[in-house]
């Protein structure tokens, strides 16, 4: 994949390695800085609109759990 914006090709275009689903309505998205590895964890609200819900320095190759509860508690308030 080129390095173009999630603009041009669409979210739903998008798969592995960039962007993957983790659990139940949460998707990780990585991005890549100078020094480190980001990731995003956010829930599709529309078909064309997301919601970043955490982003975190991933250290591990596994996401840590306790940004996956973090994330999905954030995703159950934005449902109410």
């Amino acid at each position: 994949m080129d390095r173009q914006p999630i603009e041009i090709h669409g979210l739903q275009n998008v798969r592995e390695p960039y962007i993957k689903h983790v659990e139940d309505v949460l998707w990780e998205i990585r991005m890549k800085g100078k020094d480190e590895i980001s990731r995003a964890l956010y829930v599709t609200v529309k078909p064309e609109r997301v919601i970043v819900v955490r982003i975190f320095v991933k250290k591990m190759q596994k996401t840590p759990c306790r940004e996956i509860k973090l994330a999905l508690k954030r995703a159950q308030e934005i449902e109410q």
